[in-house]
């Protein structure tokens, strides 16, 4: 059961991880670059997981995409697959409640550039993008990869989103936050412990290589 819990919560959290990494650089990017009107609006939203209980988050996951959901039910007639109750639910979940994380650290990361850097590029002849790749990125990396971090410590510790969308089922759904809480829950404490010692080292182990 560990071992199986492990490899799902190291699969979940990488794939999380990175998408949260690419979409949150991108929303950093955008929000910090643009000044319009209802820009404190769209960073509240997007920072709701912050401070939202997870388990209401994940009944938010749930209404938009249960088997009835506004988009789980379209995506269910148009593939026949459904969200809920796979490895997939796991990611959604992981990645929406990391997702606040990376935004406020790319944020912070991209503002912190002087904005001169970005016309002398210009001024040299450099498009957006390669603005962007080549200068920006470069010079925000190590408030990007804080956030990659933060991110990572967050999906890998993440629990009431995903038991709201996935489930807790050995061996399909049931990462090691999920496989602690039954352990603890049906009094082996024994190998709670030892999954908990497992967590607690796989994240130490993270912030050091970072």
């Amino acid at each position: 059961m560990i071992r199986s819990a492990l490899l799902l919560s190291l699969w979940v959290t990488l794939v999380s991880t990175g998408i949260v990494a690419v979409t949150g650089t991108a929303a950093g990017y955008l929000i910090s670059r643009r000044r319009f009107p209802g820009r404190s609006l769209l960073e509240a939203c997007l920072n709701l997981p912050l401070v939202l209980p997870p388990t209401v988050t994940g009944y938010y996951l749930i209404v938009v995409l249960g088997r009835r959901g506004l988009l789980g039910e379209t995506l269910m007639d148009w593939t026949g697959f459904a969200v809920p109750f796979t490895w997939v639910a796991c990611v959604v979940a992981a990645a929406l409640m990391a997702f606040p994380l990376m935004l406020r650290s790319a944020l912070v990361a991209f503002e912190s550039i002087d904005p001169r850097q970005a016309l002398a590029a210009a001024s040299l002849g450099h498009g957006r993008l390669s603005t962007l790749f080549r200068v920006l990125i470069p010079l925000a990396r190590k408030g990007l990869l804080a956030g990659v971090v933060l991110s990572f410590a967050r999906a890998l510790g993440e629990f009431g989103a995903t038991l709201m969308l996935a489930g807790n089922i050995p061996g399909r759904t049931q990462t090691l936050p999920l496989a602690i809480y039954e352990a603890a829950q049906s009094g082996e404490d024994r190998q709670a412990l030892i999954m908990a010692g497992v967590l607690t080292m796989v994240s130490v182990s993270v912030m050091l290589l970072a």
